[in-house]
C-alpha cells in the first residue's frame, strides 16, 4: 500500500493523473466511480481535462452503490449524483456509465446481474474510493464479511448521521437499505485509489493503513491488495504513527514511477 500524504488540493490532482494515465496508455478502460464529497474534486479535474482533450468515450464504467427505494427522479439517488457531478461534463457513450438498481424488483437478483456486469466487462482496472468515519467502503459497514460481493446492507446509524447533510440535515430522509459492490468485489479491480480528507477521518485513515484487517474497519481489507494507494492531506493523516515514513518515501519516489 502506497500512503501519498499532500495538501488537500493537490489529492484530486493526483487521482486525476492516475486515471488519465490508464486512459492515455488505453482508452478502453474499465473505471470504478465512486459518490460522496472525496470523489468531487477528481470529477471536477477530469471534467476541466477532458475540456483540454481528454476522452472518455470508449470507457465502461461502474458506481460502487445505490440507495434502495429513492425515486428515480431523487436529487440524491447515486445514478442521478453521478450524471450530475461528472458523467454529463465528459463525452461516455449512452449506457456506458451502470449502476446497481435500487429499484429493482428482485433485488438479490439485481445485485447478481451487477457483479455479472462487471466481469462481463473484464473487471474494474482503477476503482476510486472514499472512506466512512467508521472506516466503510462503499456502503460495506463495520462487520461486513471480508469476502463478500454485491449485496443489500442495511446502513449503520452513524452512515446515516454522516449522509444526512446531503438530504438536508435530516436523518429519516436518508434511506435505511442500500446495494452495495461487497469487499471482494472491490478488491478485484487491479488499482484501488482511496482520498480521505479531514480530521473527521483519521482514526479510520490510521485503522486503514496501521491496524489489523478486520471487519470492524472494513477498508483495512485494502493492506490485502497488490496496488493500492490512499491519497490523504494532513488532517486525515493526523494519527498516523509512520506519517514522516510515508512522506520521505513519497518526497524520494522516482519521477517515471507514477500511482
Amino acid at each position: 500500500m502506497e500512503v501519498v500524504i499532500a495538501p488537500a488540493g493537490e489529492l484530486a490532482r493526483l487521482a486525476a493523473d492516475a486515471v488519465e494515465g490508464l486512459l492515455r496508455a488505453k482508452p478502453e478502460r474499465v473505471l470504478g466511480l465512486a459518490t460522496g464529497s472525496s470523489p468531487l474534486a477528481v470529477y471536477d479535474e477530469l471534467a476541466r481535462r477532458h475540456q483540454e482533450g481528454l476522452s472518455f468515450a470508449r470507457v465502461r464504467a461502474f458506481m460502487l452503490d445505490e440507495y434502495v427505494g429513492l425515486a428515480a427522479d431523487h436529487p440524491e439517488r447515486y445514478r442521478n449524483v453521478i450524471e450530475r457531478e461528472f458523467a454529463s461534463r465528459v463525452d461516455f457513450a449512452p449506457g456506458a456509465v451502470q449502476g446497481p438498481d435500487g429499484l429493482a424488483q428482485d433485488l438479490p437478483a439485481a445485485c447478481a446481474a451487477y457483479e455479472a456486469s462487471i466481469a462481463e466487462a473484464g473487471g474494474v482496472d482503477l476503482q476510486l474510493l472514499g472512506i466512512g468515519t467508521d472506516g466503510h467502503i462503499a456502503f460495506n459497514e463495520p462487520g461486513s464479511s471480508l469476502a463478500s460481493r454485491t449485496r443489500i446492507k442495511t446502513l449503520t446509524k452513524q452512515t446515516r448521521e454522516d449522509n444526512a447533510r446531503f438530504f438536508g440535515g435530516s436523518v429519516e430522509q436518508v434511506p435505511r437499505h442500500c446495494l452495495t459492490q461487497g469487499l471482494a468485489t472491490i478488491m478485484s479491480a487491479r488499482h484501488l485509489v482511496l482520498l480521505a480528507s479531514g480530521r473527521a477521518k483519521a482514526e479510520a485513515v490510521h485503522q486503514l493503513v496501521e491496524g489489523p484487517v478486520s471487519a470492524m474497519w472494513p477498508a483495512t481489507i485494502m493492506q490485502l491488495h497488490p496496488h493500492a494507494t490512499v491519497l490523504v492531506d494532513d488532517a486525515a493523516a493526523s494519527r498516523l504513527q509512520l506519517a514522516d515514513y510515508y512522506r520521505q518515501t513519497y518526497a524520494d519516489k522516482p519521477d517515471w514511477q507514477g500511482l
